[in-house]
């Protein structure tokens, strides 16, 4: 294992949710994912009707657990997945740096945002996802502003995800840390207002939605299908602009099933696929399949222009600093 991944990653192996025994044999494919349970079912569920003679294995969970299980099963000499389909491009990277992607030149991309993939096709990006502010219906501030969060008004009220175990809270933190808009002092106000770091956007979702917390750093799909379901949640596009992660799917070179992990991902970018997603609630990669029914005609979302390959190079030492600071 080469040293950038085991520096990044080193840490305890996380149980999983399936076993694997031996090597995967022709027609298995085991997916590596970080989705919501249920999307991940949903997904599975898709891919298998498109092709009914392949079994999947699944093992889910937030991506940085999934990169430090990689992290075992490469020290170790037996890496399990097939295909990955997690966060962001930042993690990938970091796998690509470590000559752990396959490249799949021959990956059917039209339509697909330039943008949202790697230049060497070793991960292709399968959505947009956004993370903003979302606040409950009886909460007494409507945040317009990142700066909001900070203000006094908002102490005891605040809850985010832990960049620890969120791949799109990761990149958010490294994002705005080397913006000098926001930097570490930004994160130090929201420790002195007393926000608090969970572990992932589920729990955020949960505790604004119940009123636990009023306030919450969280995903737009999450917060606009609560909403769209009866809960109390706003969310807010700042209009300075929001981060963006793209839950790119890529395939392991150390692949079993190196057949069925290439229909894994033509079927993620696929037409079909691209629906799936955007039944879901996501707005798809190719934007010819539509938009998302909870985003509201007219809604300019500014991404904010983050360096990926910056970000790679700062990650875990973010991460270190994020965890004196709030703990976990």
């Amino acid at each position: 294992m080469k040293t950038t991944f085991a520096k990044a990653f080193a840490g305890p192996l996380m149980l999983a949710a399936t076993l694997f025994a031996g090597a995967a044999s022709a027609g298995t494919l085991t997916l590596y994912t970080s989705q919501p349970e249920a999307d991940a079912a949903k997904t599975v569920d898709a891919f298998k009707k498109a092709y009914p003679d392949v079994q999947v294995n699944i093992y889910r969970s937030g991506t940085s657990d999934i990169l430090t299980k990689l992290a075992a099963e490469f020290a170790a000499g037996s890496p399990q997945p097939d295909v990955l389909l997690i966060a962001d491009a930042v993690s990938m990277e970091l796998l690509k740096k470590d000559d752990h992607l396959q490249a799949y030149p021959e990956a059917k991309l039209d339509g697909i945002d330039p943008a949202s993939y790697d230049k060497d096709k070793t991960y292709f990006g399968s959505k947009l996802i956004t993370t903003g502010i979302a606040y409950n219906t009886q909460a007494a501030e409507k945040p317009e502003h990142w700066a909001d969060l900070a203000k006094p008004e908002y102490k005891d009220g605040l809850v985010m995800p832990s960049p620890l175990y969120s791949g799109a809270a990761a990149y958010m933190l490294s994002g705005f840390v080397s913006d000098s808009n926001y930097g570490w002092d930004f994160y130090q106000k929201l420790k002195d207002n007393n926000t608090i770091a969970v572990r992932g956007n589920g729990a955020v979702l949960k505790s604004v939605a119940s009123g636990e917390k009023p306030y919450g750093v969280l995903v737009d799909f999450m917060a606009m299908n609560a909403k769209k379901k009866g809960s109390p949640v706003e969310f807010v596009f700042p209009s300075e602009g929001v981060p963006a992660v793209t839950e790119p799917v890529a395939i392991m070179k150390t692949a079993k099933n190196m057949d069925d992990a290439k229909h894994f991902v033509d079927f993620i970018l696929s037409d079909e696929g691209q629906k799936l997603a955007l039944s879901m609630g996501y707005l798809p990669a190719k934007a010819s399949v539509g938009r998302p029914d909870w985003m509201p005609e007219g809604v300019n979302v500014k991404v904010m222009p983050f360096d990926t390959k910056a970000i790679v190079e700062r990650t875990d030492a973010d991460k270190k600093k994020f965890s004196e600071l709030f703990g976990g």
